[in-house]
């Protein structure tokens, strides 16, 4: 995206208005949702368990909501991811940020990587899974290959990190996925981007989406 095209609109876009607080009361659910409207962002991201709250909501706007699964360490066996994706598009979730199963993915089982993921995927469809790779814990060969595997599932993006790993989104991780994955994949940066000028360089850097829990700051930014 040009510069001069990055208005504080077309910026919201991009954004998904995220809340993961595990305290987060159905006030704050209820904010989040009328700042999406507001501003026109693209989607809200929340926990299952917020999903039908958010769902009605938003109900006949274009705010898309979309739920975690596997969050935040990816580890619970591939049935109850899949139960949580099912809940979720049950209960009104439209995209499914997944976290991928970090312990297989280091330990190189790339097969059982890829069956949590098309299994999640499976479960999912139509709507679109964000597979997050928390690539601050891993090497970069790593990185390649868990982005290769979420294309090969049939992942509709692939995401830097879950915000509660040891370090968020990176210019260079953004433009090694999109390497990766080429231009039939999506890219979603999330994890540490707190300002303006973060988001500008992760799209710069080929990002399509932006995961952000300060949003409306970077609005702010962008407007200024």
């Amino acid at each position: 995206m040009d510069q001069k095209d990055l208005t504080p609109r077309a910026l919201a876009a991009r954004i998904d208005h995220t809340l993961l607080d595990l305290s987060a009361s159905p006030a704050a659910i209820e904010k989040l949702c009328r700042e999406a409207l507001e501003h026109g962002f693209k989607a809200v991201c929340v926990y299952p368990v917020h999903v039908a709250r958010a769902a009605k909501l938003l109900a006949g706007s274009p705010v898309l909501v979309a739920a975690v699964v596997g969050f935040p360490t990816g580890l619970e066996p591939t049935s109850e991811k899949v139960s949580q994706a099912l809940a979720a598009v049950g209960a009104g979730a439209r995209e499914l940020d997944m976290v991928v199963n970090l312990a297989a993915l280091r330990g190189r089982d790339h097969a059982a990587v890829a069956r949590d993921i098309g299994a999640v995927v499976a479960a999912a469809a139509p709507f679109a899974v964000k597979v997050i790779l928390e690539t601050a814990a891993l090497s970069r060969d790593e990185k390649i290959i868990g982005a290769a595997l979420a294309k090969a599932a049939g992942a509709a993006f692939v995401k830097t990190s879950t915000g509660f790993g040891p370090g968020g989104a990176t210019v260079g991780d953004v433009e090694l996925l999109r390497a990766v994955v080429g231009p039939d994949v999506s890219v979603k940066a999330s994890g540490g981007i707190r300002t303006f000028e973060d988001a500008r360089a992760m799209l710069e850097a080929g990002a399509d989406r932006l995961g952000c829990s300060s949003s409306l700051a970077i609005l702010s930014g962008a407007a200024s």
